[in-house]
């Protein structure tokens, strides 16, 4: 089923339809917004809202064929939202360790004779690595890794060449390559 048939199926009554394009959106939304925002946790809770506020506004769609590209234009203005809201510094209790700094790194709390590090905090610090990207190499790395698309797929959402994806992505491995080496001596 297209999603154009699913958005007539959600504008009939049918609210499961909608579930189904959230399924299949949800994915590329949350890259996006991590892309945007460079933080995790406030990615989440932006791609939430992106879905209710498509939901709410899915009666204004004019061309439901382009309901990706549509949903994308309202995280964009979710994360937009999110820049400028002056709330946006406080920290969710998870974050608040026993031991935590805002400042702290694991390079800074790791001890050189120390185990190597744990898969968990291998993927902490991947993922900030990739927060602190360049917008557009955590763009392409984020929907690239996020919806496991090809690089065809990625220049079309994107609107740019498999070749500019390609050296985008290339980069972007270049520099996580630099900044997780640095911490592991």
């Amino acid at each position: 089923m297209t999603d154009a048939e699913l958005v007539g199926q959600t504008l009939a009554g049918r609210r499961e339809a909608y579930g189904e394009l959230a399924r299949r959106w949800a994915g590329r939304v949350l890259a996006v917004c991590h892309a945007r925002v460079g933080r995790a946790d406030a990615a989440e809770d932006l791609a939430q809202e992106t879905l209710l506020r498509g939901y709410r506004a899915l009666a204004s769609l004019s061309h439901p064929e382009r309901f990706g590209a549509w949903l994308k234009g309202i995280a964009l203005r979710a994360c937009l939202d999110w820049h400028k809201d002056r709330d946006r510094d406080v920290l969710p209790f998870s974050t608040l360790g026993r031991d935590y700094h805002p400042d702290d790194t694991l390079a800074a709390r790791e001890d050189p004779g120390g185990p190597a590090l744990d898969r968990e905090e291998e993927r902490r610090l991947l993922l900030r690595a990739v927060e602190e990207l360049p917008e557009d190499c955590r763009t392409v790395v984020l929907l690239y890794y996020y919806q496991d698309v090809t690089y065809r797929e990625l220049a079309d959402s994107l609107g740019v060449s498999a070749a500019t994806v390609n050296a985008r992505l290339t980069r972007a491995r270049a520099l996580l390559r630099e900044r997780l080496s640095r911490v592991e001596r």
